[in-house]
């Protein structure tokens, strides 16, 4: 039986599924609970498997953890991808929550099983596996996201459809920052949870840039439609010492020759959820704050500035609206954006088990490409933090 309805406005609310699609969780962090908790918040998933842990122990006792049956709870991501494409109701798709290190050889395995996969970012550590992956997910057909949420969140869609459409003029500068304050103690890196972030066996060549940075890369160039093509960076560690930088400043290059300025940190006391976008143009500008996600200021040259509120009506784009949950003045947050992501989610990967043609622009979520252009984009920092700060083509 067809997952999506045989005729529906692609322009419109998210249709409903025949069923809840199934997915499977690989990794038991706490990344992997929000998640979870927003996959089901859009009644188009159930958590029907996992690979929690490779102690065979602690795998088994995630069963009740759970609320899942012990043999659908797996000691290794291979075994579960192997088990799960051989059952008649195995899962739609995976979830991969791991460390970084490990995003390569899972997503890998269930690509090869033919289940599709949405990956943490960033996808990789290395630019030869994102370009591999890439070529992995085209061969096996599969639908392959990536976490960037934050490109999720109603409003940013919102400013995207208004740079889109000429609102601002031509761009002529963007500056992003994600601050944030966690690591100020001296002894954040002991928690389990920050210690592999610091560990380059499992970080990467980075810490702060792949985490956060990335984050405000993607953010960037989804709002503005531009790539960055250069990148002139600079890592410090300005806390306690620690094998990889907690905090990096970069000048960026967009596509037309666009400037601007991007920077994260995780030592700004004061900053908890510090994404921060802003977009000038040559009629206008766009300002969003994660940490006042619900509103958009707007400024036309010239013009009173508008403030534009998420919430249905009052000036949002029908297709910002489809991922608005409640009205005005009733907030939403990190886990609403995840739950787009996983609605988005759900409509591709229903449309590739209905073998249905979709348009290219019915979603925009991001796919498995943007995850190799954020690979390119730590890359680069890190070539040119190593050469002083110079100017290196992403």
């Amino acid at each position: 039986m067809p997952l999506l309805p045989e005729t529906f406005d692609f322009d419109g609310p998210f249709p409903r599924l025949a069923r809840r699609l199934r997915l499977g969780v690989v990794g038991g962090g706490r990344i992997s609970g929000m998640q979870a908790t927003a996959a089901r918040m859009t009644d188009r998933w159930e958590i029907a498997a996992g690979a929690f842990s490779s102690d065979p122990t602690r795998a088994k006792a995630a069963a009740t953890e759970w609320h899942l049956p012990e043999e659908r709870c797996y000691p290794s991501f291979g075994e579960m991808a192997q088990a799960e494409a051989a059952r008649p109701d195995g899962v739609d798709a995976v979830m991969i929550t791991t460390p970084n290190h490990v995003h390569f050889t899972a997503a890998k395995a269930f690509l090869e099983a033919g289940i599709n996969v949405l990956c943490d970012k960033p996808l990789v550590n290395e630019v030869e596996e994102a370009d591999a992956l890439v070529m992995l997910a085209k061969q096996a057909g599969c639908v392959f996201g990536v976490s960037y949420v934050m490109s999720c969140f109603p409003m940013i869609r919102q400013a995207r459809e208004i740079v889109a459409e000429g609102g601002i003029g031509k761009i002529n500068q963007i500056h992003v920052e994600f601050m944030q304050d966690w690591m100020t103690p001296q002894d954040s890196g002991d928690a389990p949870h920050v210690k592999w972030r610091l560990d380059p066996a499992k970080s990467g060549q980075t810490s702060c840039v792949g985490d956060i940075g990335t984050h405000a890369a993607h953010v960037a160039s989804f709002v503005s439609h531009l790539p960055l093509t250069q990148v002139r960076a600079d890592f410090h560690v300005c806390g306690t010492p620690k094998p990889l930088e907690d905090t990096f400043f970069a000048w960026t290059r967009h596509a037309n020759d666009v400037p601007g300025t991007l920077m994260a940190t995780r030592l700004a006391p004061g900053n908890r959820g510090g994404l921060r976008l802003r977009i000038f143009g040559s009629e206008g500008g766009l300002e969003w704050d994660l940490e006042d996600c619900d509103r958009l200021k707007f400024n036309r040259f010239g013009a009173p500035d508008q403030v534009l509120s998420r919430g249905h009506g009052h000036g949002l784009s029908s297709r910002t609206e489809r991922l608005v949950r409640t009205a005005r003045g009733f907030p939403e947050g990190i886990i609403e954006a995840w739950g787009n992501l996983y609605t988005e989610f759900a409509m591709a990967v229903a449309a590739r088990a209905d073998g249905r043609e979709t348009p290219v622009t019915w979603l925009d979520m991001p796919l498995v490409q943007d995850g190799a252009t954020g690979v390119r984009f730590i890359d680069a920092c890190v070539r040119s933090s190593q050469s002083d700060a110079t100017w290196v083509n992403i």
